[in-house]
C-alpha cells in the first residue's frame, strides 16, 4: 500500500474521531449510525439503563480488536492498514454474492460466466444475439442506468 494512501486513510478516520468529539463538546450526542442503534438495543434489553460493562460490549468491537491484535496500541500506520483491509473485505463479499451462486463460498469461473451471460441477455434488447451501443446502458444524472436509446456520454 502507498504511504500517500496510508496516510489518506488515517486521516479520514481521525476526521471522524475529531468530527466526534467536536460534536459532543458542542451538544451533540456524537452517536450515530450503527453505533447509536447498537447502543439502543443493549439499553432496551437492559430494561432502560446500562452499566459501563454493558455500554462498552455494545459499543463497536472493531476498533478494539484491532488496538488489541496490535499489542494493545496501535499506529496510524497500523489502524488505516486495518481499515483499509476491513474495506476490501466488504468489497469483495459483496462480489462474491453477486457471482457465486454455490453454497461453498467460493468463486468459479462458471459462475462469472453465467453472470456475464445473464447481464449480455439483459442488455441485449432485441435478441439479435449482439449489444449494439444503443442497447448499452447510460450513466450520469437522471439516468440510474437505464436505456434511454441514445449514444453513451
Amino acid at each position: 500500500m502507498k504511504t500517500s494512501t496510508t496516510l489518506a486513510l488515517a486521516f479520514i478516520a481521525l476526521a471522524g474521531v475529531a468530527g466526534t468529539a467536536y460534536a459532543e463538546q458542542n451538544g451533540g450526542d456524537g452517536m450515530r449510525g450503527p453505533g447509536k442503534m447498537r447502543l439502543q438495543k443493549a439499553m432496551k434489553d437492559a430494561g432502560g439503563s446500562l452499566t459501563f460493562d454493558q455500554f462498552s460490549a455494545a459499543m463497536d468491537t472493531r476498533l478494539k480488536k484491532i488496538v488489541a491484535d496490535n499489542g494493545g496500541k496501535v499506529t496510524v500506520e497500523q489502524l488505516a492498514a486495518a481499515l483499509e483491509k476491513a474495506r476490501f473485505e466488504e468489497m469483495a463479499k459483496r462480489i462474491m454474492s453477486r457471482y457465486a451462486s454455490d453454497s461453498d463460498g467460493t468463486l468459479t469461473t462458471d459462475a462469472i460466466q453465467s453472470r456475464e451471460k445473464k447481464m449480455f441477455a439483459l442488455m441485449d434488447r432485441n435478441d439479435d444475439g449482439k449489444v449494439a451501443q444503443d442497447e448499452l446502458p447510460r450513466h450520469g444524472p437522471g439516468r440510474h442506468g437505464g436505456h434511454d436509446g441514445g449514444e453513451m456520454k
